[in-house]
């Protein structure tokens, strides 16, 4: 399936500009071949492309609706580590594994501050097509943490940190809820103040395990672990 992102209203559906020049001056498609175009909204529109100029365009045959999205939701708040690339790459395998949400969040051991939000969702919309997801994680603004604080159900909410002497709980010992927030620490982990804070707003903590992970690890990890629930 060649799938790409445009927007789907009603009958009609628009290729996204950039993805028309991907389609004429990258892959140099010809008029006539399957095309699919989605909106990461859970809709998907099928045809025959059709390119006038350096424009592409698409003949719809069929639009499917309201397709299922994954269950149960994963959101992950993680913590931007100083090289920028382990989060691009936390970013796409985590996108491929079916994440719904992604939160960059600013601790008090982040070292980078500094993060470019749209080139996140351009890789995550780049992911979602090459996995055929057909609704796109949400990717949000950064927030410090004491700001996410206020969005989340702390009910649903976990945070895995790496200090041994409090008390967390295992992955499997999780309950099957329908929606999941988790909370990965920058390099050096959350400080002791954070996690007392979490605490106090009814986070519960979860060991990831016996080895200590990178941030971008712990990531893809929990990804991988939900992955595996996904019905």
């Amino acid at each position: 399936m060649k799938l790409f992102y445009g927007e789907i209203e009603g009958p009609k559906v628009t290729i996204n500009d950039e993805e028309q020049q991907h389609i004429v001056k990258v892959l140099r498609m010809r008029t006539g071949e399957d095309i699919h175009v989605t909106d990461g909204k859970g809709n998907l529109a099928s045809g025959k492309l059709f390119i006038e100029g350096k424009k592409a365009g698409i003949e719809v045959a069929e639009i499917q609706e309201h397709l299922p999205d994954f269950n149960p939701k994963l959101h992950i708040a993680i913590a931007p580590t100083k090289n920028i690339d382990r989060i691009e790459f936390f970013v796409e395998k985590a996108v491929e594994m079916g994440i719904s949400e992604i939160s960059i969040i600013i601790t008090e051991k982040t070292e980078r501050k500094n993060i470019n939000i749209d080139k996140i969702r351009k890789q995550s919309i780049a992911a979602s097509k090459q996995s055929l997801r057909f609704h796109f994680p949400v990717i949000n603004e950064v927030l410090r943490l004491p700001d996410f604080l206020k969005k989340i159900n702390p009910e649903h909410t976990f945070v895995a940190h790496c200090n041994e002497n409090l008390e967390r709980i295992e992955l499997k010992n999780i309950p099957q809820l329908e929606q999941l927030t988790f909370l990965i620490g920058p390099e050096g982990d959350f400080s002791e103040k954070e996690i007392q804070y979490l605490s106090g707003h009814n986070v519960k903590a979860v060991s990831l395990g016996n080895q200590r992970l990178r941030t971008e690890t712990a990531g893809v990890f929990v990804s991988a672990w939900n992955y595996y629930r996904l019905k």
